[in-house]
């Protein structure tokens, strides 16, 4: 198979879709791999690297897709990639295609198989290739949110671990799945104050014995919530039902009672977002208030740490674009029912049930299709 990498273009994107590393194993096992002209220098993977793995590398982006039988990136496709998609082509990337119907028009008119990293499915029905940018963005939300409580960022000037005598801040963290564990661990190690809130009563009792009882677990509804984030010097969202839009956990009307200067940090936005303030933003312009909240919702957070996230996720999805390109991708998805849950568009027909219904759309399973 010819398998393209071509550079990512949204905006402050800096990861890749496949290293050096993964090239060698490629075209060891006698497949072609086209790579766009620095895909992978914001990452600290240059060109020689690529080169010196077996990888051809390609000057344009439209050389790159097409003369590419199978595309592997990082994020969603732009509007200025649309006009790169054609029929037959396999484009295997995160798509968060819920919130965002002009990429599903475009992958529908145009007949390619969306595959979508975040819906694929490991045997155990967990979502392997979500997980490790979930680690790095839960991670990274506390981090971010620390710095944003700062005053020059517009925060309340608030320490995240306060100091002897004077209180650390509260960090409230809606969802105890990936982006809320991981949250927690950093925000429990730079010494602030820490709830949890999340539906599940087992996984809080989970969350209870793995942190030994430092973190404050609370059963969701909206009255508790709303007592949280009250209180809370800093919000991180952190819900996800797989593949569909994020429901609104923190409304409008919570955000209001928020104290001035507070931060949310919104880690569901590629999915529309969990906070009914929210609204998508870049790390060129990554910031904005409402009510004097100071709101956190870039896209693609982890393009912040470009080399750790390249390699944190390429080490999740290899193995997939290893069999993609062994099989092709029909065969694929008719051997691994993991693969097929990851098939968002087929042929020109929506095959996800989630994304279907936040878009009202029909849709078949792929299963019917292949």
């Amino acid at each position: 198979m010819i398998i393209g990498v071509p550079k990512e273009v949204k905006d402050h994107e800096s990861r890749v879709g496949v290293t050096p590393a993964g090239v060698k194993a490629l075209v060891e096992a006698g497949h072609k791999v086209l790579v766009e002209h620095n895909a992978g220098a914001l990452s600290a993977m240059p060109d020689d690297e690529y080169q010196s793995a077996g990888a051809e590398i390609v000057g344009s982006a439209h050389d790159v897709w097409r003369l590419a039988e199978m595309v592997v990136k990082v994020k969603e496709p732009v509007e200025k990639e649309y006009t790169h998609f054609r029929e037959g082509l396999v484009l295997f990337t995160y798509l968060h295609l819920a919130p965002l119907t002009a990429l599903t028009d475009a992958l529908l008119n145009s007949k390619v198989t969306g595959i979508a990293y975040e819906t694929v499915r490991d045997r155990t029905g967990a979502l392997p290739l979500l997980t490790p940018m979930s680690e790095v963005a839960g991670r990274m939300s506390v981090q971010v949110g620390a710095a944003y409580l700062e005053k020059e960022h517009g925060g309340r000037g608030v320490l995240l671990g306060g100091v002897p005598g004077v209180a650390p801040a509260n960090v409230c963290i809606i969802g105890g799945g990936i982006v809320g564990t991981n949250a927690a661990k950093i925000a429990l190690g730079m010494g602030a104050k820490v709830t949890l809130i999340d539906l599940n009563l087992n996984r809080l009792r989970e969350l209870d014995d793995i942190f030994g009882g430092r973190l404050y677990t609370v059963a969701s509804n909206s009255y508790n919530i709303e007592h949280a984030v009250r209180e809370a010097d800093l919000v991180i969202g952190g819900v996800l039902i797989p593949g569909a839009a994020a429901p609104k956990i923190v409304t409008k009307a919570m955000v209001e009672k928020m104290k001035k200067g507070a931060v949310i940090v919104d880690v569901a936005i590629d999915q529309g977002g969990c906070i009914e303030t929210a609204h998508p933003t870049t790390h060129s312009n990554p910031s904005y208030e409402v009510n004097g909240v100071v709101h956190y919702c870039v896209t693609n957070m982890p393009a912040a740490v470009p080399n750790t996230s390249t390699l944190a996720l390429t080490n999740a999805t290899f193995p997939y674009v290893l069999k993609l390109a062994r099989l092709g991708a029909n065969a694929a998805i008719s051997e691994d029912k993991g693969i097929a849950e990851g098939v968002n568009t087929f042929n020109g027909i929506l095959t996800y049930g989630a994304v279907a219904a936040a878009q009202k759309r029909d849709w078949q399973a792929v299963a019917k299709l292949v």
